[in-house]
């Protein structure tokens, strides 16, 4: 039975975006909360990468579904604008294949405009594929903000409405096919695939809904980086009593019998604690900090995991006004990359590149006259040690001269004053299992009730957030893992709460 007090003490592990949302949501409705951040800043992989007078997101660019921060923050009684400048990204990203070259736009208007210059003729199949995944996305969206800590959930009214969308072998680019016939524009619809680190080919059908919100409700730039959404947590947090202990790395968790009863540190004292909620990585907590209750290394590789990034971070001479804010540039043969990528052993020389310009909306995140680029790269994870080191600066100078022959920076190279990358390995140091940074793949049999429960199923009292919960990889639904999360935990000590939904007045097309 919950218990009766009210005013229970959490532990968080990490300060990631999972662990900030839950811990300003349990601190805002009355629990005693501490956060544990084994680094000195907030933010895990929404953090910021620091060097030479410019800023850059270390991992997440695209901020979509905005209504989901809008709530998280609407609870706490403020708005996201009052700590957070927000830009509406219009176009939103430029998509290019070789010479052809589409930008995307959330005004239907604009965007049906634009697909008509690019791809004549492949406006009706836009108008219903945004009609039909607008009804897809009322159903399946509800199912996105439950628990699912029993095989019985899946018999909720809203799931079963959902499961002929869920229990299906199509992949996203199946779906695609019954509205276009251009694989180009079909891409230009599945590549957000790759925010959950998979194929569109293998990508499971229901996540269609998520090149849907992008065109639907848009896509956000914050200016400072999307990294000042996790300091904006934290200073909320701790406003509202909220204890942040930065530099503070945690070795394992303590039970007492199945009950997580608190934390070890890696001073080896010990923090107690009516309820554990843990934000790491889901593969490196479940391996090393779960104590007793850990999971061995080779049960946890048995998994399915997502892809890697190979990042390039560049300082530049100057500003390319003319290059867009969002860049993609697709490989000459996209599924053939795409499947080096899943065989998580070959190293893509066909590479496609993510890239952003972000100094053409903000001038916060590098010295006057001069500008910062964010370069992506997916390729494979860590899984079979790949020797990074050996090839990273000649794979680093093959992307960069692509980007020259394809772009208007074609003096690129030349105008470097600061760079950094990051490889897969360099990844997995940082405690990211496999050098997966989408976390666990987003496959049938790792959905839902399949996936790591939000209230961990190897304890009591345990409670996961992050990518590698329910419901899954991506800003918008690791703050929902918070959410979840911090409700079990309410509803497990009788704490009183009342979430926020402007969701529903989306969906109704509000």
């Amino acid at each position: 039975m919950p218990s009766s007090h009210r005013n229970p003490h959490i532990v968080i592990v990490g300060a990631g975006p999972g662990g900030l949302t839950a811990g300003l949501l349990l601190a805002h409705r009355g629990c005693k909360v501490t956060i544990l951040e084994k680094e000195g800043h907030v933010g895990g992989r929404n953090s910021a990468l620091e060097f030479d007078g410019f800023s850059f997101d270390l991992g997440p660019t695209f901020l979509h579904q905005k209504f989901c921060l809008d709530e998280i923050f609407a609870e706490t009684g403020t708005r996201t604008e009052d700590h957070l400048d927000i830009v509406n990204l219009s176009p939103m990203t430029r998509l290019s294949w070789g010479d052809k070259s589409l930008h995307t736009f959330s005004d239907r208007g604009r965007m049906e405009a634009e697909l008509e210059r690019v791809f004549p003729g492949s406006v009706p199949g836009f108008q219903r594929y945004m009609d039909e995944q607008a009804k897809k996305f009322r159903i399946i969206y509800p199912c996105l903000q439950r628990p699912y800590q029993t095989a019985t959930s899946y018999l909720s009214r809203n799931l079963m409405r959902a499961l002929p969308y869920v229990l299906t072998t199509r992949s996203v680019h199946d779906v695609l096919g019954r509205y276009f016939d251009d694989e180009r524009l079909k891409l230009a619809f599945t590549f957000q695939a790759k925010y959950l680190g998979m194929s569109p080919w293998h990508c499971p059908a229901l996540f269609s809904i998520l090149s849907y919100t992008e065109y639907r409700f848009g896509v956000y730039h914050v200016q400072g980086g999307l990294n000042r959404i996790s300091h904006a947590m934290a200073g909320e947090f701790g406003k509202r009593g909220g204890d942040l202990r930065l530099s503070t790395p945690v070795k394992r968790l303590v039970y007492q019998g199945r009950k997580a009863t608190g934390v070890e540190l890696a001073d080896g004292s010990r923090i107690d604690a009516d309820a554990v909620v843990v934000n790491a990585d889901f593969g490196h907590a479940a391996t090393r900090l779960f104590g007793d209750r850990s999971v061995s290394e080779g049960a946890m590789r048995r998994k399915r995991f997502s892809c890697s990034t190979f990042m390039i971070y560049l300082g530049i001479d100057g500003i390319y006004p003319d290059e867009p804010h969002h860049h993609i540039l697709f490989a000459d043969d996209y599924q053939a990359n795409v499947a080096d990528i899943q065989s998580e052993r070959r190293v893509s020389e066909d590479m496609s590149i993510y890239v952003r310009n972000s100094s053409v909306t903000d001038p916060r995140v590098a010295p006057e006259g001069k500008s910062g680029l964010y370069i992506l790269v997916p390729t494979i994870n860590h899984r079979h040690g790949f020797d990074w080191d050996a090839i990273k600066e000649e794979y680093a100078d093959k992307v960069l001269r692509r980007i020259e022959q394809r772009t208007g920076m074609k003096d690129l190279r030349s105008r470097i004053v600061a760079k950094r990358i990051v490889t897969p390995a360099d990844w997995e140091a940082s405690s990211i299992f496999l050098g997966a940074t989408f976390n666990l793949a987003h496959t049938l049999g790792q959905m839902l009730y399949m996936r790591p429960h939000n209230e961990w199923e190897g304890a009591e009292n345990c409670y996961l957030v992050g990518g590698g919960t329910h419901p899954g990889s991506g800003l918008p639904t690791i703050y929902e893992s918070g959410r979840i999360s911090a409700n079990l935990v309410c509803d497990r000590f009788g704490v009183p709460y009342q979430s926020v939904d402007l969701a529903s007045g989306f969906m109704n097309g509000e």
